[in-house]
């Protein structure tokens, strides 16, 4: 396992104490030592075989989004920082002044993804606008370009993938025997 120190940028972190929950590229890590500049976090192995930090390196960008707080408004969909697996970018186009970007999933990934549905992406919340097998496709605005990383990612690169959490949790539910 290894211990990272984040460059916060811009992110205030005045309100951040240890132990609170920092998602680093849609990872939940926990901020140890948060200051104005950054904090630390120790990443086990099973996240580092399991996300994109295992082949991080110095210097690279990510996106950094603190824990929401039940009182705050939910501008997108539920996303817990506990991350399903990888996806693979497959293709980038121009769509007018936006983006339409297509992923390949992981086949046990697959049937969690549905049109309309949300889906997360190094951490951002989008809408699924096309699905077909393994593959779907989002759209990025030019404001979701300029704000994430999505701008240094290009076709073959893995990014880490939360499903939506009420699809996992209605699955479960629907595989379970009554209890009498």
């Amino acid at each position: 396992d290894v211990r990272l120190h984040i460059d916060a940028g811009s992110l205030d972190l005045s309100d951040v104490v240890p132990g609170d929950s920092i998602a680093v590229s849609g990872v939940c890590l926990t901020a140890l030592e948060p200051s104005g500049r950054g904090f630390f976090a120790d990443v086990s192995n099973e996240t580092l075989g399991l996300t994109t930090l295992g082949d991080a390196a110095e210097g690279d960008a990510v996106n950094l989004e603190k824990a929401l707080r039940l009182a705050d408004r939910l501008g997108g969909h539920l996303v817990t920082g506990h991350i399903d697996g990888l996806a693979e970018v497959t293709a980038v186009e121009t769509d007018a002044r936006s983006q339409r970007w297509c992923f390949r999933v992981p086949s046990g990934l697959s049937r969690y993804i549905a049109r309309k549905g949300s889906v997360c992406i190094d951490g951002v919340s989008l809408t699924v606008n096309a699905v077909d097998g393994e593959e779907f496709e989002v759209n990025l605005i030019p404001h979701t370009q300029e704000v994430t990383t999505f701008s240094q990612r290009r076709v073959g690169d893995a990014v880490n993938i939360e499903v939506d959490l009420m699809a996992r949790y209605a699955e479960r539910l629907f595989a379970q025997e009554p209890q009498a």
